[in-house]
């Protein structure tokens, strides 16, 4: 069970006391988001794969504007499904939301549904980033400022500039799951191109390094590897266990936030 339910953290890496309104559901937000990485009306869409069995498929999507407060944000949602072969033995059906603010790309909210197999969670986060105030049902917990959950950090990423960036240069993230907050660093590994059915793409390699606790952690290595231009989409997602290996790999895509440099065929 517990290695079916590490599929679903490694496909996302693949990623208030508020009120919801549908004031931003359409159209373009009042403010420029300062990024061009991603937008509304992005999906992505990936086969899970344990070993040689395709076990599921993910998708990454980001439906409409929304509101958290009076915070504009991206509604952004993180699907695992299993496909009827593999949900024959045990099922997975998973969603995960986060709400990000449109100019600072940090989350106001996250969300976290899980069903696998008789396993159920359902979990979620309310984010004072003014105050660094994260509110779990009727508990409050300190925040660091801007600090992310395990889809927003994923977006932030994407957001950032790795032209300059050395091989083993580390990116530092903070993380907040459950009652904690935990450290995430994410480092850069090199460049290579792959081929996956949605196409051929170059791309940049990082490696999520996560200390004790949150949902990043495993007993093996995570890498991502994003495509090598502005959108920085995820094209590729492999980690080792212990009785083989798990990933994703990018099927389909729509909705890009322009022109997606990095696929060569």
């Amino acid at each position: 069970m517990s290695t079916v339910r590490n599929i679903v953290a490694f496909a996302l890496l693949a990623l208030l006391g508020v009120s919801s309104s549908s004031a931003f559901q359409t159209g373009k937000p009042k403010e420029d988001p300062g990024q061009s990485a991603f937008t509304v009306g992005e999906r992505l869409v990936f086969n899970v794969g344990y070993g040689f069995i395709t076990a599921g498929q993910a998708v990454i999507s980001i439906p409409e504007y929304d509101t958290v407060g009076a915070h504009q944000c991206f509604k952004v949602m993180f699907e695992v499904n299993s496909t009827p072969t593999f949900s024959w033995f045990f099922e997975v059906r998973d969603r995960y939301e986060t709400y990000l603010d449109v100019r600072e790309v940090y989350p106001w909210r996250f969300e976290q549904h899980v069903k696998e197999g008789h396993y159920r969670r359902d979990f979620v986060a309310e984010f004072d980033q003014l105050n660094h105030v994260a509110k779990v049902g009727d508990k409050q917990y300190p925040i660091p400022p801007k600090v992310n959950d395990i889809m927003s950090a994923f977006f932030f990423v994407r957001t950032l500039d790795f032209s300059n960036k050395k091989i083993g240069e580390r990116i530092h993230l903070q993380n907040f799951y459950k009652d904690s907050t935990y450290d995430l660093d994410v480092q850069f590994i090199g460049r290579e191109t792959i081929k996956v059915e949605a196409g051929t793409f170059k791309c940049i390699i990082v490696e999520p390094l996560a200390k004790e606790g949150g949902l990043f952690k495993s007993d093996g290595r995570v890498l991502i590897w994003l495509s090598d231009d502005d959108r920085k989409i995820p094209v590729k997602i492999t980690t080792k266990v212990l009785i083989g290996s798990i990933g994703s790999e990018l099927r389909e895509y729509s909705g890009i936030n322009g022109d997606l440099k990095a696929r060569v065929k």
